[in-house]
């Protein structure tokens, strides 16, 4: 997500970034956010709770299931169902009360690990589905989902970011997540 950040504002985008508060056992991902939009100069960071651990399912909301090490095959037990879809809509909401017209995120179908909200389909088809639904779509001023990251490497998304000045040190992954 900082990479995606850095690549926005790159691009002369004026940015406002959120993150979810959805019961991710890894709380430590929301300070870092935090931090990580202070650092690139976003105009505003907003933090949106929600309850997806209400849900379960998943070994980044449920302490009873432990996060794997290595990958696994298929659909991994990291999976949070339909988190993609439910972050992106929330987003989309915002981005139409500031009237901006292009959302980004970070997902990444290279290293995606079996997600299904990662793929290039369901970004498309996600973008398809923000122009129906929404009065500026509606009225002719669509929206643009932007996956800058989809297709690099993990690699390659940190050369990016280190090419645009991020600094790695205020991040932390979902993942592996501690309390710094």
């Amino acid at each position: 997500s900082a990479t995606v950040v850095a690549m926005a504002r790159a691009d002369g985008y004026n940015c406002y970034t959120m993150s979810f508060d959805y019961g991710q056992r890894h709380r430590a991902e929301l300070q870092a956010a935090e931090r990580v939009a202070r650092d690139l100069g976003v105009i505003e960071h907003k933090v949106i709770g929600l309850n997806l651990n209400g849900i379960g399912g998943s070994a980044l909301t449920d302490s009873s299931i432990d996060v794997p090490e290595a990958p696994s095959e298929g659909i991994p037990i990291t999976y949070v169902p339909a988190r993609n879809t439910v972050f992106l809509s929330l987003a989309l909401g915002w981005a139409e009360v500031l009237g901006a017209r292009d959302i980004f995120i970070g997902v990444n179908a290279v290293d995606y690990s079996g997600y299904p909200d990662c793929r290039p389909e369901f970004i498309e088809a996600f973008e398809r589905m923000a122009n129906l639904a929404t009065k500026a779509g509606v009225e002719g001023n669509g929206f643009r989902i932007q996956a800058p990251l989809q297709n690099l490497s993990k690699a390659q998304i940190v050369q990016a970011g280190v090419k645009l000045g991020v600094d790695y040190g205020l991040t932390v992954s979902c993942y592996q997540a501690d309390d710094n």
